[in-house]
Protein backbone atom coordinates (compact mmCIF):
# COMPACT_ATOMS: atom_id res chain seq x y z
CA UNK A 1 0.00 0.00 0.00
CA UNK A 2 2.47 2.62 -1.33
CA UNK A 3 -0.61 5.14 -0.49
CA UNK A 4 -0.18 4.82 3.55
CA UNK A 5 3.06 6.00 3.76
CA UNK A 6 2.81 8.78 1.69
CA UNK A 7 -0.54 10.19 3.05
CA UNK A 8 1.15 9.63 7.12
CA UNK A 9 4.62 11.04 5.89
CA UNK A 10 4.57 12.99 2.27
CA UNK A 11 4.02 17.10 2.60
CA UNK A 12 0.35 16.71 2.80
CA UNK A 13 -0.27 19.36 5.48
CA UNK A 14 -0.83 21.82 1.94
CA UNK A 15 -3.21 19.43 0.77
CA UNK A 16 -5.45 19.63 3.10
CA UNK A 17 -7.82 22.39 4.98
CA UNK A 18 -5.86 23.65 8.52
CA UNK A 19 -9.08 22.46 10.33
CA UNK A 20 -9.11 19.17 9.11
CA UNK A 21 -6.37 17.60 11.81
CA UNK A 22 -4.69 13.84 11.21
CA UNK A 23 -7.24 11.88 13.78
CA UNK A 24 -5.96 9.83 16.64
CA UNK A 25 -8.42 7.25 16.27
CA UNK A 26 -10.12 6.73 12.40
CA UNK A 27 -12.96 5.05 13.69
CA UNK A 28 -14.23 7.31 16.20
CA UNK A 29 -17.18 9.49 15.62
CA UNK A 30 -17.83 13.27 16.34
CA UNK A 31 -21.19 13.25 18.05
CA UNK A 32 -22.07 16.53 16.57
CA UNK A 33 -21.99 15.41 13.49
CA UNK A 34 -23.72 12.78 14.13
CA UNK A 35 -27.96 11.99 14.40
CA UNK A 36 -28.28 11.26 18.22
CA UNK A 37 -29.32 7.74 17.82
CA UNK A 38 -25.72 6.89 15.55
CA UNK A 39 -23.33 4.90 17.06
CA UNK A 40 -20.47 2.46 16.65
CA UNK A 41 -21.17 -1.36 17.83
CA UNK A 42 -18.69 -3.93 17.07
CA UNK A 43 -16.81 -1.96 14.47
CA UNK A 44 -19.69 -0.99 12.86
CA UNK A 45 -21.94 1.63 12.24
CA UNK A 46 -25.39 1.30 13.68
CA UNK A 47 -28.55 3.76 13.67
CA UNK A 48 -31.59 3.11 16.46
CA UNK A 49 -29.75 0.01 17.25
CA UNK A 50 -29.83 -1.56 13.36
CA UNK A 51 -26.51 -2.01 11.64
CA UNK A 52 -25.70 -0.27 8.69
CA UNK A 53 -25.22 -3.37 6.86
CA UNK A 54 -28.37 -4.77 7.33
CA UNK A 55 -29.99 -1.41 6.11
CA UNK A 56 -28.04 -1.47 3.03
CA UNK A 57 -28.98 -5.24 2.57
CA UNK A 58 -32.30 -4.37 2.87
CA UNK A 59 -32.73 -1.18 0.96
CA UNK A 60 -29.63 -0.94 -1.03
CA UNK A 61 -27.17 2.30 -1.58
CA UNK A 62 -26.64 4.80 -1.93
CA UNK A 63 -29.43 5.54 0.96
CA UNK A 64 -30.37 8.30 3.09
CA UNK A 65 -30.57 7.27 6.52
CA UNK A 66 -32.99 9.46 8.25
CA UNK A 67 -32.56 9.34 12.36
CA UNK A 68 -36.70 10.31 12.89
CA UNK A 69 -36.39 10.51 16.95
CA UNK A 70 -33.63 13.21 16.91
CA UNK A 71 -35.22 15.17 13.75
CA UNK A 72 -38.20 14.90 16.46
CA UNK A 73 -36.17 16.15 19.11
CA UNK A 74 -34.53 18.98 17.49
CA UNK A 75 -37.95 20.02 16.60
CA UNK A 76 -38.75 20.16 20.24
CA UNK A 77 -35.71 21.91 21.03
CA UNK A 78 -37.04 24.90 18.72
CA UNK A 79 -40.56 25.10 20.18
CA UNK A 80 -39.19 25.13 23.45
CA UNK A 81 -36.94 27.81 23.05
CA UNK A 82 -39.37 30.32 20.97
CA UNK A 83 -42.18 29.10 23.73
CA UNK A 84 -44.80 31.89 22.71
CA UNK A 85 -43.26 32.05 19.15
CA UNK A 86 -44.49 30.79 16.26
CA UNK A 87 -41.68 28.36 14.45
CA UNK A 88 -42.42 26.89 11.02
CA UNK A 89 -40.41 24.26 9.65
CA UNK A 90 -38.83 25.54 6.31
CA UNK A 91 -40.18 22.52 3.94
CA UNK A 92 -37.80 23.33 1.56
CA UNK A 93 -34.62 21.50 3.35
CA UNK A 94 -36.46 18.58 3.27
CA UNK A 95 -39.73 17.85 2.26
CA UNK A 96 -41.82 14.52 2.58
CA UNK A 97 -45.37 13.60 4.06
CA UNK A 98 -43.56 11.71 6.56
CA UNK A 99 -41.16 14.14 7.90
CA UNK A 100 -44.17 17.23 7.37
CA UNK A 101 -46.53 14.81 9.74
CA UNK A 102 -43.76 14.72 12.40
CA UNK A 103 -42.85 18.58 12.13
CA UNK A 104 -46.62 19.20 12.83
CA UNK A 105 -46.76 16.57 15.69
CA UNK A 106 -44.30 17.98 17.49
CA UNK A 107 -45.97 21.53 17.52
CA UNK A 108 -44.43 23.38 14.04
CA UNK A 109 -46.16 25.14 11.05
CA UNK A 110 -44.65 24.69 7.94
CA UNK A 111 -43.24 27.12 5.78
CA UNK A 112 -43.91 26.40 1.81
CA UNK A 113 -43.04 28.06 -1.56
CA UNK A 114 -44.10 26.53 -4.47
CA UNK A 115 -47.41 24.24 -4.90
CA UNK A 116 -45.69 21.18 -5.17
CA UNK A 117 -44.54 21.78 -1.11
CA UNK A 118 -48.43 22.99 -0.64
CA UNK A 119 -49.61 19.39 -1.93
CA UNK A 120 -46.92 17.29 0.30
CA UNK A 121 -48.57 19.53 3.34
CA UNK A 122 -52.57 19.08 2.22
CA UNK A 123 -51.44 15.29 1.10
CA UNK A 124 -49.65 14.72 5.24
CA UNK A 125 -53.23 16.47 6.60
CA UNK A 126 -51.48 19.36 7.43
CA UNK A 127 -54.18 22.71 8.38
CA UNK A 128 -53.37 24.89 5.68
CA UNK A 129 -53.66 28.00 8.61
CA UNK A 130 -50.03 26.22 9.75
CA UNK A 131 -48.54 26.78 6.38
CA UNK A 132 -47.37 30.30 5.57
CA UNK A 133 -46.03 30.69 1.61
CA UNK A 134 -43.06 32.29 0.54
CA UNK A 135 -41.43 32.69 -2.97
CA UNK A 136 -40.14 35.48 -4.70
CA UNK A 137 -42.28 34.85 -7.57
CA UNK A 138 -45.61 33.11 -6.83
CA UNK A 139 -47.72 32.17 -9.85
CA UNK A 140 -51.30 33.21 -10.05
CA UNK A 141 -52.50 29.58 -9.60
CA UNK A 142 -50.08 29.22 -6.78
CA UNK A 143 -51.91 32.50 -5.22
CA UNK A 144 -55.08 31.64 -6.23
CA UNK A 145 -54.79 27.92 -4.53
CA UNK A 146 -53.22 29.96 -1.31
CA UNK A 147 -55.81 32.35 -0.80
CA UNK A 148 -58.82 29.58 -1.36
CA UNK A 149 -57.56 26.99 0.98
CA UNK A 150 -56.82 29.27 3.47
CA UNK A 151 -53.79 29.35 3.98
CA UNK A 152 -51.91 30.71 7.22
CA UNK A 153 -49.71 33.72 5.68
CA UNK A 154 -48.71 34.71 2.51
CA UNK A 155 -44.80 36.53 2.30
CA UNK A 156 -44.94 39.29 -0.44
CA UNK A 157 -42.19 39.79 -2.52
CA UNK A 158 -43.28 42.72 -5.33
CA UNK A 159 -45.47 45.17 -5.41
CA UNK A 160 -46.89 43.46 -8.36
CA UNK A 161 -47.81 40.25 -5.90
CA UNK A 162 -49.33 42.60 -3.83
CA UNK A 163 -51.47 43.78 -6.37
CA UNK A 164 -52.53 40.36 -7.93
CA UNK A 165 -52.66 38.87 -4.08
CA UNK A 166 -55.41 41.63 -3.64
CA UNK A 167 -57.48 40.81 -6.54
CA UNK A 168 -57.25 37.32 -5.92
CA UNK A 169 -59.02 37.72 -2.66
CA UNK A 170 -61.31 40.10 -3.58
CA UNK A 171 -62.51 37.82 -5.87
CA UNK A 172 -62.88 34.93 -3.75
CA UNK A 173 -63.97 37.24 -1.13
CA UNK A 174 -61.65 36.13 1.44
CA UNK A 175 -58.93 38.75 3.20
CA UNK A 176 -55.37 36.54 3.17
CA UNK A 177 -52.82 37.77 6.32
CA UNK A 178 -49.76 39.01 4.40
CA UNK A 179 -45.92 39.74 5.96
CA UNK A 180 -44.09 41.63 3.65
CA UNK A 181 -40.27 40.57 3.20
CA UNK A 182 -37.96 43.11 4.28
CA UNK A 183 -34.05 42.76 2.79
CA UNK A 184 -32.40 44.51 5.76
CA UNK A 185 -28.97 45.03 3.61
CA UNK A 186 -27.35 42.37 6.32
CA UNK A 187 -24.16 40.23 4.83
CA UNK A 188 -23.95 37.12 6.87
CA UNK A 189 -20.88 35.41 6.91
CA UNK A 190 -22.09 32.80 4.25
CA UNK A 191 -21.69 31.53 0.57
CA UNK A 192 -22.55 34.74 -1.75
CA UNK A 193 -25.44 32.02 -3.51
CA UNK A 194 -27.28 32.38 0.01
CA UNK A 195 -26.62 35.38 1.80
CA UNK A 196 -30.11 36.70 0.83
CA UNK A 197 -29.99 39.99 2.61
CA UNK A 198 -27.64 42.02 0.85
CA UNK A 199 -28.67 45.08 -1.21
CA UNK A 200 -27.74 42.94 -4.95
CA UNK A 201 -30.30 40.15 -5.07
CA UNK A 202 -33.79 39.24 -6.12
CA UNK A 203 -35.06 38.67 -2.33
CA UNK A 204 -37.33 41.04 -0.98
CA UNK A 205 -38.04 44.77 -0.39
CA UNK A 206 -35.20 46.79 0.14
CA UNK A 207 -35.24 48.85 3.44
CA UNK A 208 -32.78 51.32 3.41
CA UNK A 209 -34.29 53.02 -0.19
CA UNK A 210 -37.53 52.96 1.39
CA UNK A 211 -39.16 50.42 -0.81
CA UNK A 212 -40.00 48.64 2.55
CA UNK A 213 -42.14 50.58 4.06
CA UNK A 214 -43.75 51.67 0.86
CA UNK A 215 -44.89 47.67 0.06
CA UNK A 216 -45.96 47.66 3.97
CA UNK A 217 -48.28 51.01 3.55
CA UNK A 218 -49.73 49.02 0.29
CA UNK A 219 -50.45 46.45 1.93
CA UNK A 220 -52.08 48.09 4.91
CA UNK A 221 -54.43 50.34 2.62
CA UNK A 222 -54.69 47.45 0.56
CA UNK A 223 -58.99 46.64 0.23
CA UNK A 224 -58.66 42.64 0.97
CA UNK A 225 -55.24 42.42 2.72
CA UNK A 226 -54.54 42.16 5.99
CA UNK A 227 -51.11 42.98 7.03
CA UNK A 228 -49.63 40.47 9.68
CA UNK A 229 -45.92 42.01 10.11
CA UNK A 230 -42.81 41.85 9.02
CA UNK A 231 -40.17 38.92 7.35
CA UNK A 232 -36.51 39.20 6.89
CA UNK A 233 -34.32 36.38 6.48
CA UNK A 234 -30.47 36.96 5.73
CA UNK A 235 -28.79 33.52 4.62
CA UNK A 236 -28.38 30.35 5.31
CA UNK A 237 -26.00 28.14 7.04
CA UNK A 238 -25.21 31.14 9.70
CA UNK A 239 -23.15 30.71 12.97
CA UNK A 240 -22.55 34.68 14.07
CA UNK A 241 -25.70 35.69 16.18
CA UNK A 242 -24.43 38.70 15.44
CA UNK A 243 -26.01 39.04 12.00
CA UNK A 244 -29.06 38.17 13.26
CA UNK A 245 -28.61 40.97 16.04
CA UNK A 246 -28.41 43.43 13.67
CA UNK A 247 -31.02 42.02 11.29
CA UNK A 248 -33.80 42.07 14.06
CA UNK A 249 -32.87 45.51 15.31
CA UNK A 250 -33.46 47.35 11.92
CA UNK A 251 -36.61 45.10 10.83
CA UNK A 252 -37.71 45.76 14.31
CA UNK A 253 -37.02 49.97 13.92
CA UNK A 254 -39.47 49.42 10.41
CA UNK A 255 -41.85 47.61 12.49
CA UNK A 256 -42.02 50.35 15.29
CA UNK A 257 -42.21 53.23 12.34
CA UNK A 258 -45.27 51.41 10.85
CA UNK A 259 -47.20 51.11 13.81
CA UNK A 260 -46.36 54.65 14.58
CA UNK A 261 -46.93 56.69 11.21
CA UNK A 262 -49.54 54.08 10.41
CA UNK A 263 -51.27 54.23 13.20
CA UNK A 264 -51.99 50.47 13.09
CA UNK A 265 -50.69 47.31 14.93
CA UNK A 266 -48.44 44.72 13.54
CA UNK A 267 -49.35 41.35 15.70
CA UNK A 268 -46.01 39.48 14.41
CA UNK A 269 -42.43 39.96 13.65
CA UNK A 270 -40.88 36.93 11.16
CA UNK A 271 -36.78 36.58 11.92
CA UNK A 272 -36.38 34.09 9.34
CA UNK A 273 -34.16 30.94 9.23
CA UNK A 274 -30.82 30.23 7.67
CA UNK A 275 -29.68 29.26 11.34
CA UNK A 276 -26.02 26.60 10.93
CA UNK A 277 -25.56 23.15 11.60
CA UNK A 278 -22.12 21.31 12.07
CA UNK A 279 -20.87 19.31 8.88
CA UNK A 280 -17.78 19.09 10.17
CA UNK A 281 -15.18 19.92 13.15
CA UNK A 282 -14.93 23.76 11.98
CA UNK A 283 -18.61 23.95 12.05
CA UNK A 284 -19.90 25.25 15.82
CA UNK A 285 -23.60 26.13 16.21
CA UNK A 286 -25.71 27.94 18.49
CA UNK A 287 -28.23 26.02 20.39
CA UNK A 288 -31.68 27.38 20.18
CA UNK A 289 -32.00 28.80 23.51
CA UNK A 290 -28.40 31.10 23.12
CA UNK A 291 -30.42 32.11 19.52
CA UNK A 292 -33.85 32.72 21.08
CA UNK A 293 -32.34 34.48 23.98
CA UNK A 294 -30.25 36.97 21.79
CA UNK A 295 -33.35 37.58 19.37
CA UNK A 296 -35.50 38.33 22.30
CA UNK A 297 -33.65 40.59 23.39
CA UNK A 298 -32.93 42.86 20.70
CA UNK A 299 -36.55 42.90 19.88
CA UNK A 300 -37.59 43.89 23.45
CA UNK A 301 -34.87 46.53 23.22
CA UNK A 302 -36.29 47.90 20.08
CA UNK A 303 -39.97 48.02 20.86
CA UNK A 304 -39.07 49.64 24.61
CA UNK A 305 -37.30 51.97 22.57
CA UNK A 306 -40.21 52.80 20.59
CA UNK A 307 -43.06 52.62 22.98
CA UNK A 308 -44.37 50.12 21.64
CA UNK A 309 -45.99 46.54 22.25
CA UNK A 310 -43.39 43.85 21.77
CA UNK A 311 -44.98 41.47 18.54
CA UNK A 312 -45.04 38.26 18.56
CA UNK A 313 -41.86 36.43 16.84
CA UNK A 314 -41.88 33.81 14.76
CA UNK A 315 -38.81 32.07 12.77
CA UNK A 316 -38.62 29.34 9.88
CA UNK A 317 -35.39 26.56 10.91
CA UNK A 318 -34.93 24.04 8.23
CA UNK A 319 -31.37 23.01 7.94
CA UNK A 320 -30.72 23.34 11.93
CA UNK A 321 -33.37 20.64 12.11
CA UNK A 322 -33.70 18.19 9.94
CA UNK A 323 -29.99 18.13 8.52
CA UNK A 324 -28.21 16.39 10.87
CA UNK A 325 -30.88 14.00 11.54
CA UNK A 326 -29.64 12.22 8.18
CA UNK A 327 -26.57 10.49 6.94
CA UNK A 328 -25.80 9.12 3.35
CA UNK A 329 -24.92 5.36 3.02
CA UNK A 330 -22.84 4.24 -0.32
CA UNK A 331 -20.84 1.59 -1.30
CA UNK A 332 -17.52 2.04 -2.39
CA UNK A 333 -16.55 1.05 -5.79
CA UNK A 334 -13.40 1.85 -6.66
CA UNK A 335 -9.51 3.33 -4.71
CA UNK A 336 -7.47 4.91 -6.65
CA UNK A 337 -4.40 6.49 -4.52
CA UNK A 338 -2.75 9.44 -6.77
CA UNK A 339 0.72 10.84 -5.60
CA UNK A 340 1.23 14.38 -5.27
CA UNK A 341 4.02 16.73 -5.19
CA UNK A 342 6.45 16.14 -2.35
CA UNK A 343 5.90 12.31 -2.24
CA UNK A 344 2.42 12.70 -1.07
CA UNK A 345 -0.61 11.12 -2.14
CA UNK A 346 -4.49 11.41 -1.53
CA UNK A 347 -7.01 8.45 -2.42
CA UNK A 348 -9.63 8.80 -4.61
CA UNK A 349 -12.74 6.88 -3.11
CA UNK A 350 -15.20 6.38 -5.65
CA UNK A 351 -18.95 5.76 -4.36
CA UNK A 352 -22.49 4.71 -5.95
CA UNK A 353 -23.56 8.02 -5.84
CA UNK A 354 -22.37 11.84 -5.94
CA UNK A 355 -23.65 15.12 -7.26
CA UNK A 356 -26.79 13.49 -8.00
CA UNK A 357 -27.71 12.86 -4.06
CA UNK A 358 -25.77 15.56 -2.91
CA UNK A 359 -25.02 18.58 -5.30
CA UNK A 360 -23.53 21.27 -2.60
CA UNK A 361 -20.05 20.48 -2.91
CA UNK A 362 -20.14 21.41 -6.43
CA UNK A 363 -22.58 24.34 -6.00
CA UNK A 364 -21.61 25.93 -3.28
CA UNK A 365 -17.89 24.75 -2.32
CA UNK A 366 -19.37 23.03 1.23
CA UNK A 367 -17.57 20.79 2.81
CA UNK A 368 -18.46 17.15 4.47
CA UNK A 369 -16.89 14.96 6.61
CA UNK A 370 -17.11 10.75 5.98
CA UNK A 371 -16.76 7.49 8.28
CA UNK A 372 -16.07 4.02 7.14
CA UNK A 373 -19.21 2.43 8.16
CA UNK A 374 -19.00 -0.73 7.67
CA UNK A 375 -15.95 -2.09 9.54
CA UNK A 376 -13.56 -0.53 11.96
CA UNK A 377 -9.98 -0.56 10.84
CA UNK A 378 -6.44 -0.22 12.28
CA UNK A 379 -5.23 0.86 9.66
CA UNK A 380 -3.20 4.33 9.11
CA UNK A 381 -4.76 7.33 8.15
CA UNK A 382 -5.12 8.07 4.89
CA UNK A 383 -6.15 11.49 2.82
CA UNK A 384 -9.23 11.19 1.15
CA UNK A 385 -11.53 12.50 -1.70
CA UNK A 386 -14.78 10.47 -1.14
CA UNK A 387 -16.22 11.21 -5.26
CA UNK A 388 -19.01 10.63 -6.69
CA UNK A 389 -20.04 7.97 -10.09
CA UNK A 390 -21.10 11.01 -12.43
CA UNK A 391 -18.83 12.01 -15.66
CA UNK A 392 -18.02 15.67 -14.05
CA UNK A 393 -14.40 16.38 -12.88
CA UNK A 394 -16.29 18.24 -10.16
CA UNK A 395 -18.78 15.22 -8.69
CA UNK A 396 -17.29 15.35 -5.20
CA UNK A 397 -18.96 14.42 -2.22
CA UNK A 398 -16.53 15.24 0.58
CA UNK A 399 -13.14 17.27 -0.31
CA UNK A 400 -10.99 16.21 2.40
CA UNK A 401 -10.95 13.91 4.76
CA UNK A 402 -9.38 10.91 6.50
CA UNK A 403 -10.11 7.23 5.91
CA UNK A 404 -8.47 4.28 6.69
CA UNK A 405 -5.71 3.54 4.29
CA UNK A 406 -7.19 0.24 4.03
CA UNK A 407 -10.30 0.98 2.82
CA UNK A 408 -11.86 -1.04 -0.43
CA UNK A 409 -14.23 -1.89 -2.79
CA UNK A 410 -17.16 -3.23 -0.95
CA UNK A 411 -16.79 -0.92 1.98
CA UNK A 412 -19.55 0.98 3.21
CA UNK A 413 -18.74 4.61 3.72
CA UNK A 414 -21.14 7.14 5.93
CA UNK A 415 -21.27 10.67 5.18
CA UNK A 416 -23.16 12.86 8.11
CA UNK A 417 -25.62 16.32 8.02
CA UNK A 418 -27.37 15.06 4.67
CA UNK A 419 -30.61 15.57 5.59
CA UNK A 420 -31.30 19.35 4.39
CA UNK A 421 -30.57 20.76 0.50
CA UNK A 422 -29.52 16.72 -0.65
CA UNK A 423 -32.86 15.08 -1.14
CA UNK A 424 -34.70 18.08 -1.79
CA UNK A 425 -31.42 19.03 -4.32
CA UNK A 426 -31.14 15.73 -5.98
CA UNK A 427 -31.27 15.19 -9.93
CA UNK A 428 -31.08 12.44 -12.37
CA UNK A 429 -27.82 13.25 -14.02
CA UNK A 430 -26.75 10.55 -16.21
CA UNK A 431 -29.59 8.95 -15.54
CA UNK A 432 -29.21 7.40 -12.06
CA UNK A 433 -32.16 7.16 -10.32
CA UNK A 434 -32.68 9.35 -6.79
CA UNK A 435 -31.75 7.29 -3.87
CA UNK A 436 -34.38 6.25 -0.91
CA UNK A 437 -34.86 8.03 2.21
CA UNK A 438 -35.01 5.11 5.07
CA UNK A 439 -36.61 6.05 8.26
CA UNK A 440 -35.78 4.92 11.62
CA UNK A 441 -37.53 4.53 14.75
CA UNK A 442 -37.43 2.64 17.70
CA UNK A 443 -35.49 -0.54 16.01
CA UNK A 444 -37.50 -0.39 12.91
CA UNK A 445 -36.53 0.99 9.46
CA UNK A 446 -38.97 1.76 6.93
CA UNK A 447 -38.84 3.67 3.62
CA UNK A 448 -40.74 7.20 3.44
CA UNK A 449 -39.40 7.96 0.34
CA UNK A 450 -38.80 4.90 -2.66
CA UNK A 451 -36.13 4.83 -4.63
CA UNK A 452 -36.45 5.63 -8.24
CA UNK A 453 -35.67 2.96 -10.75
CA UNK A 454 -34.86 3.34 -14.38
CA UNK A 455 -38.46 2.26 -15.43
CA UNK A 456 -39.69 5.58 -13.48
CA UNK A 457 -37.07 7.70 -15.43
CA UNK A 458 -38.42 6.35 -18.92
CA UNK A 459 -42.30 6.52 -17.59
CA UNK A 460 -41.71 10.05 -18.24
CA UNK A 461 -39.99 9.68 -21.54
CA UNK A 462 -42.28 9.70 -24.42
CA UNK A 463 -40.46 9.05 -27.35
Amino acid sequence: MSHEAGALHGDFASLRPSWLGVPEDVNALVPDLWPANVERAAGTLHIGGLSVEKLAAEFGTPAYVFDEDDFRARCRAWTEAFEGADVFYAAKAFCSKAVLRAAAEEGLSVDVCTAGEIAVALAAGLDPARLGLHGNNKSLAELHQAVEIGIGRIVVDSLQEIERLDTIAGELGRRPMVMVRVNVGVEAHTHEYIATAHEDQKFGFSLADGDAYEAARRVAHADNLELLGLHSHIGSQIFDTAAFEVSAARVARLHAQLQTDLDITLAELDLGGGFGMAYTTQDDPQPPAVIAAALRRIVDRECAAASIDVPRLSIEPGRSIVGPSTFTLYEVGTVKPVTLSAGASRLYVSVDGGISDNIRTALYDATYSATLASRSSTATPALARVVGKHCESGDIVVKDEFLPADIAPGDLIAVPGTGAYCRSMGSNYNHVPRPPVVAVRNGEARVILARETVEDLLRLDLG
